[in-house]
């Protein structure tokens, strides 16, 4: 009996924090299948080792566990070489019910920007990468940010500050390089 309760408070705790988990996996990993991988090992190791969760923010300790799985991952597969490359993906557009459909100039548009942003940050440093998904995507404090990557919150507001940076030097880069080919 104990052991289907602790089954169901951690599917509770667990399951609503899955898309965050693999958002950040994804990211870290560069595609699809590897987060996959990562994801399992994370969730197999945080129900492994529910009974330590002391209590708080349970998305952040999920989050933690996922990077530390990831970091082991690259340990174990990547032979000490980190390759972070963006998986390239095909453009993916969830039909959505309103009172007008969407344009159509509008939906591409979108979906060039998201396909741009993921190539650019693809050619950010791994702790930039991390940085922003943690914060813009997911949208947790800096204090939180500071738990899972277990850096000060210093570090983080730095990193931050500098991974925005990066990203608008690169995407500004690139609109000047597509303007020049257009003229």
């Amino acid at each position: 009996m104990a052991l289907d309760d602790r089954k169901r408070r951690f599917e509770v705790l667990a399951l609503p924090h899955l898309d965050a988990a693999f958002n950040l996996a994804r990211w870290l990993a560069g595609n699809t299948t590897d987060a996959e991988d990562v994801v399992q090992d994370a969730y197999l190791r945080a129900y492994r080792y529910f009974s330590s969760f002391q209590g708080g923010d349970f998305r952040v300790w999920l989050l933690g566990i996922v990077r530390n799985c990831f970091i082991d991952w690259v340990r174990e597969n990547r032979s000490g070489r980190m390759l972070f490359q963006a998986e390239p993906n095909a453009a993916e557009v969830e039909t959505v019910w309103t009172a007008t459909p969407p344009d159509p100039e509008a939906l591409l548009l979108e979906t060039l920007d998201s396909q741009t942003l993921e190539r650019m940050m693809a050619h950010l440093p791994l702790e930039y990468r991390e940085i922003l998904l943690l914060r813009e995507v997911e949208d947790l404090s800096y204090k939180e940010i500071a738990t899972i990557t277990t850096t000060p919150i210093g570090t983080v507001m730095s990193r931050l500050s500098r991974a925005r940076l990066a990203l608008r030097k690169l995407w500004l880069g690139a609109e000047t390089k597509e303007a020049s080919h257009v003229l």
